[in-house]
């Protein structure tokens, strides 16, 4: 089953204006205007690594070549279920960016940061584009291949009888 694309325009452009989102998780958590959904995608994706909600597909990334104060970060085109925070002028390895925080809209977790502008002309291939820190997210396949072993008594067929 696709997306209705009429959806999905309507998630992105309220995602733009940084209202906080719906989330069934968090039932309690204020909204500050209406009810407004979140986006879940198909297939593999990359997650919020605190909350599991749905934050990007791998078809988005760009490098994984960031680094963060934290480790490793991701760069993507795109990302949703995101809410971004207050735009600020940040020195980065690669020169001065304006940037701003973005958090889980679930769990308000920051999983990352937005680049809206750069100051160097060497730079502005960023500017619109999302990084998320690689400790703060998790790949689908990182918790799908989970092993839970199941560590109750049982009886072998023998104590059956």
């Amino acid at each position: 089953m696709s997306p209705n694309p009429h959806l999905i325009n309507l998630a992105f452009s309220i995602l733009e204006t940084g209202i906080l989102l719906y989330c069934e998780k968090n039932r309690r958590k204020k909204r500050k205007m209406g009810r407004i959904f979140v986006v879940e995608l198909d297939g593999r994706s990359y997650r919020c690594k605190f909350c599991r909600t749905h934050l990007a597909l791998p078809d988005d990334l760009v490098s994984r070549s960031f680094h963060c104060r934290r480790g490793k970060a991701y760069l993507f085109n795109n990302v949703v279920n995101i809410t971004v925070g207050a735009l600020e002028e940040r020195m980065m390895r690669s020169g001065m960016h304006t940037v701003a925080d973005i958090f889980c809209c679930c769990c308000g977790q920051i999983v990352g940061w937005k680049y809206e502008a750069a100051h160097e002309k060497s730079q502005k291939h960023k500017e619109g584009k999302f990084v998320l820190e690689r400790g703060r997210i998790v790949d689908e396949i990182d918790f799908s291949s989970e092993v839970y072993l199941d560590t109750r008594p049982s009886m072998s067929d023998d104590e059956d009888a």
